[in-house]
């Protein structure tokens, strides 16, 4: 028996026409384990708008957050304001108050309270300077 009639006589195990070469199996396999390019397009498109959608969700939260804080201090500067203005009228209540008391009438009155009468021979100084005279 010859090779051929060997091979001839033997079942196979598939149909020769269905029979493919290796490069070309390999090549199946290789592209049976990444997506179809169409079907890939449409997803990473499909990604890259969640993508986008959730870094301006986070955008926009981390802007509102922002503002939140600034509006605060917005309010505490306000309040700062507030407790300024009203320690400068108290200020001022406080030097009118002095300014009255300092008044000669009102200085007059308390002295003569307390004993005190006004002279009267008064001295005054004379602060011009002689000349020649020196005293040392």
């Amino acid at each position: 028996m010859s090779l051929a009639t060997a091979r001839a006589l033997l079942p196979s195990r598939t149909p020769a026409k269905n029979r493919k070469p290796v490069g070309e199996r390999t090549a199946d396999v290789i592209l049976g384990l990444f997506p179809d390019v169409n079907s890939g397009a449409r997803a990473t498109q499909k990604y890259f708008a969640k993508f986008l959608t959730i870094v301006s969700l986070v955008g926009f939260l981390t802007l509102l957050g922002i503002n939140t804080l600034l509006a605060q201090d917005a309010f505490t500067l306000s309040n700062l304001k507030y407790e300024a203005k009203q320690l400068a009228d108290q200020r001022d209540a406080i030097n009118r108050a002095i300014d009255s008391h300092a008044a000669p009438e009102n200085l007059a009155a308390a002295a003569t309270l307390l004993g005190m009468r006004p002279s009267e021979t008064p001295v005054f100084l004379d602060l011009t300077p002689t000349v020649g005279a020196t005293n040392g």
